[in-house]
């Protein structure tokens, strides 16, 4: 794999030696329950380190920023922590990841074991970035070993940004509740235009078919959502056709970057550049 001047991040995959979050570490809440818990007695405390976890989690932005600015292409792919490597949807996932990393994407996932230890993997194997985006929890926790580049974030807002910032797509295997909170979240980001051209896919039919039945019973017979909503979705078993949606998906959105870069090169051509700079200066 080509080496990249990625800049070192806090937390950094070793193997053998596992990062444990600083909960885990020294047994205090973590930052989310210590933002999300309402004022107490210790009212002075609480006003102040409030005023100072704003500046607390705008370094957590610029951190994440800073390290994956020159990422490229990259999947982010979800699934259950609690998968093990026995299990066939580990197998798929590392398939997946693999397939992905050999068309020229990034791997992005949660840092943690299970279906993202098995998607970092893939990426390894594929010799493409395998990243990890970890959160901290009031117990131990560690980064899986295939992790390149590893960021540990203490709020869950900053690093569900960073998850979808940086990747072209999500794909979504059998997962809990965080799961479902990351595809959901994403949904919403598509269905209120605040993300486009942003494929989401589910992998493993036999686990995702009951929701999606659930989703056209009910939310859309009851009118929560509408048709269109649904073809938000695709739903496979085939890490082939993963990796063609993701492909596809990338090469429609070049194709557009690059036929509105050719109508602004005719436009300048038409009106010249004095006469464009007047126009956009009004």
């Amino acid at each position: 794999m080509p080496e990249k001047d990625f800049k070192t991040s806090r937390a950094r995959s070793r193997s053998g030696n596992p990062m444990l979050s600083r909960a885990a570490r020294t047994g205090r809440p973590t930052e989310d329950h210590e933002l999300l818990a309402p004022p107490g007695s210790e009212e002075r405390r609480f006003i102040h380190t409030d005023t100072w976890r704003v500046l607390r989690i705008m370094g957590e932005f610029v951190q994440g920023f800073d390290t994956l600015a020159d990422l490229g292409p990259a999947v982010t792919i979800f699934g259950s922590a609690r998968v093990k490597p026995s299990d066939p949807m580990y197998r798929a996932a590392m398939e997946v990841a693999r397939s992905l990393g050999e068309a020229g994407f990034a791997i992005i996932t949660g840092g943690g074991p299970g279906i993202m230890e098995a998607a970092n993997r893939g990426a390894r194997a594929a010799g493409v970035t395998s990243v990890g985006l970890v959160i901290e929890l009031p117990f131990e926790q560690g980064v899986n070993k295939y992790v390149d580049i590893a960021i540990e974030f203490r709020y869950f807002f900053v690093r569900k940004t960073m998850l979808v910032k940086y990747a072209q797509g999500f794909v979504i295997f059998p997962g809990g509740f965080g799961t479902m909170d990351e595809f959901f979240e994403a949904l919403t980001l598509i269905q209120t235009g605040k993300v486009e051209n942003f494929p989401i896919i589910l992998f493993g039919s036999s686990y995702w078919q009951g929701l999606m039945d659930w989703l056209r019973s009910t939310m859309l017979a009851e009118g929560k959502i509408a048709p269109a909503d649904l073809d938000l979705l695709t739903m496979t078993d085939s890490p082939e056709e993963v990796r063609d949606l993701i492909v596809q998906s990338a090469q429609e959105q070049r194709q557009r970057a690059e036929k509105e870069a050719r109508a602004r090169a005719v436009t300048r051509e038409v009106l010249g550049p004095q006469q464009l700079a007047e126009n956009e200066n009004g």
